[in-house]
């Protein structure tokens, strides 16, 4: 083959100039969101919840379904429970009115009395159903608390406490001084972290 002259060689090289590496695009340019657009549960009642509440937050100005449907794609971690005890102290002077809580209702033995309470919830364990409704109370699912307040009018949106989960207790470092995170110890008997730093007798009691 001929010998290429430097002109000739200089074009082959703009030709084959290698490409950079570029970034992921998606439709419509980079895709920056990381909140949530839909469930990740694969459970069908909550899709028909989904597609419901997606409906009447298109539909009307009401900022309650807004707020039902993003709480509908949270994750079980953000989803925390409400005990019957919180629900009946949150719901005192709100007589008349509907409880709402995106998540599940708990009964809690240290209440004797529960009033009597119309609430609307996505799960309630077999004991807190049973004596909302001996109270002489109503358990509602979503699909009835559309029907029966389509805007949210008369509803009270509740939460349950996201913060007082077990794992939650060990965030931080455990033994340093004004740190209250709970060490994972393998036993809670005098053996096991109950010496320097835990008694007064054993160097010093933080």
């Amino acid at each position: 083959p001929l010998a290429l002259s430097p002109k000739e060689k200089k074009k082959k090289k703009k030709k084959t100039k290698k490409r950079k590496m570029g970034i992921d695009l998606e439709a419509g340019g980079r895709n920056k969101k990381t909140k949530r657009t839909k469930q990740k549960s694969e459970n069908v009642y909550l899709a028909l919840l989904v597609k419901l509440y997606r409906f009447l937050a298109r539909r009307t100005d009401s900022k309650f379904n807004q707020t039902v449907l993003k709480r509908l794609f949270m994750s079980k971690t953000n989803r925390p429970p409400l005990s019957l005890s919180k629900l009946a102290k949150f719901m005192k002077g709100k007589e008349g009115k509907v409880a709402c809580v995106v998540g599940t209702i708990t009964d809690d033995v240290r209440m004797f009395e529960v009033p009597k309470l119309t609430v609307c919830a996505l799960r309630f364990t077999a004991t807190a159903r049973a004596r909302i409704v001996k109270a002489g109370g109503e358990c509602l699912t979503f699909d009835q608390l559309a029907l029966k307040a389509p805007t949210g009018e008369g509803v009270v949106l509740l939460r349950g406490p996201k913060n007082s989960r077990e794992a939650v207790k060990h965030f931080g470092a455990p033994g340093v001084p004004h740190s209250h995170a709970k060490p994972y110890v393998q036993h809670k008997g005098r053996k096991f972290e109950k010496a320097r730093g835990r008694r007064a007798s054993r160097g010093y009691k933080a």
